[in-house]
């Protein structure tokens, strides 16, 4: 991925303490959100406001420009699209919207030289890849790649379903991770947005794999299972972009309450790539994990309770705080995290949203 969009640097100096968060929602359905909500946090105590709202279908996931002047976000429907905002101190500004050539898109990722957006289609099972103009809107859609097959699950795999889109460490690969087929498939992006399928990593049938995230030394992934309940380390070449999962392994330290199904959400990792950080939805918890032998292990060291149905957690740029979007209690809740231990403690008052599904801090 060569080249890139001519952009200003942040807006916002790491100094701040107070800055902006966008919190995506879900706009269909009773309790329903409006569209994206605009508040802040504060950098000493971990405290959420919110301020106003933007007005977006569905958008459950939200991606910031490397220069942090532009947001993306997928709105999740039939006919699903993608909207362009720009950011000014803190405000969002609608751009324009363009079709993700498929329903449903549920993840979206800015490439890191800002030249184009990809979303997944989870619904169709599908990648699309969006042009990013100089004013930082988005042009038509320049390729789209369709993934087939199906998993034993008869309910939720019974065709491709891509949940995620994101670039490895060094942006010289994309991959998207396919609830339905059990597979990672790994993708090269050309100039002209052209996308070419260079690997497909299988994990164990079933499993369905949800979301994954690289861990900053670009050696390993770890790939969150919502179907399997589990986790999996995967060896990475950055030079190839091949990834090996191994065996999955639990997200909890003690099964659910009976009759209660648990599916993980989101997965993410401290800068120091000592700390990996799992929603669990139905256990309702975020698990943390120590990671060991430079990648290669992860220990499960707790489950820290949250609100109902975490569909989404993510780390303050400082790597100070953690905060949990739950859909289902509606709330968007904070915890210090100590950087030693990694374990997690609750801090503030939980901030009422309507169906919070991701916060982005910035």
């Amino acid at each position: 991925m060569s080249g890139g969009v001519a952009e200003a640097g942040p807006v916002f100096g790491p100094q701040a303490t107070t800055r902006p968060l966008f919190i995506g929602t879900y706009t269909d359905g009773s309790g329903a959100g409006k569209g994206i909500g605009v508040g802040t946090w504060d950098a000493a105590s971990g405290a959420l406001t919110a301020k106003s709202v933007v007005s977006v279908s569905n958008p459950s996931f939200l991606a910031l420009a490397p220069s942090q002047r532009f947001l993306y976000a997928v709105d999740e429907q039939a006919g699903g699209k993608v909207t362009a905002l720009s950011v000014s101190n803190g405000a969002l500004k609608v751009l324009n919207s363009q079709s993700s050539k498929g329903d449903g898109p549920t993840h979206l990722c800015v490439t890191p030289d800002g030249k184009h957006v990809l979303a997944a289609n989870y619904d169709s099972g599908s990648v699309v890849v969006l042009p990013v103009k100089a004013d930082g809107s988005l042009g038509a859609a320049t390729d789209v790649a369709q993934h087939k097959g199906s998993g034993p699950d008869p309910d939720r795999q019974e065709g491709p379903h891509a949940h995620q889109v994101l670039p490895d460490c060094t942006g010289a690969y994309v991959h998207s991770v396919d609830l339905g087929t059990d597979t990672v498939y790994a993708y090269t992006v050309s100039s002209a947005g052209k996308l070419k399928l260079v690997h497909q990593a299988k994990v164990p049938a079933g499993q369905g794999p949800r979301h994954l995230v690289f861990h900053p030394n670009g050696r390993f992934a770890y790939i969150a299972n919502e179907l399997g309940n589990s986790v999996i380390v995967a060896t990475y070449d950055a030079s190839s972009g091949l990834l090996t999962p191994g065996k999955p392994q639990t997200t909890l330290t003690a099964p659910p309450p009976s009759g209660v199904r648990n599916y993980p959400g989101e997965i993410i990792v401290s800068a120091d790539g000592r700390f990996v950080y799992l929603s669990n939805r139905g256990a309702d918890n975020a698990a943390v994990f120590a990671v060991g032998d430079g990648g290669a292990s992860l220990k499960l060291l707790a489950n820290t309770p949250v609100g109902k149905n975490p569909r989404h957690i993510g780390l303050d740029p400082t790597g100070s705080f953690l905060f949990s979007s739950n859909q289902d209690s509606a709330t968007v809740t904070s915890y210090s995290v100590d950087k030693a231990t990694g374990l997690l403690k609750a801090v503030g008052t939980p901030l009422k949203s309507p169906m919070p599904v991701m916060t982005l801090p910035l």
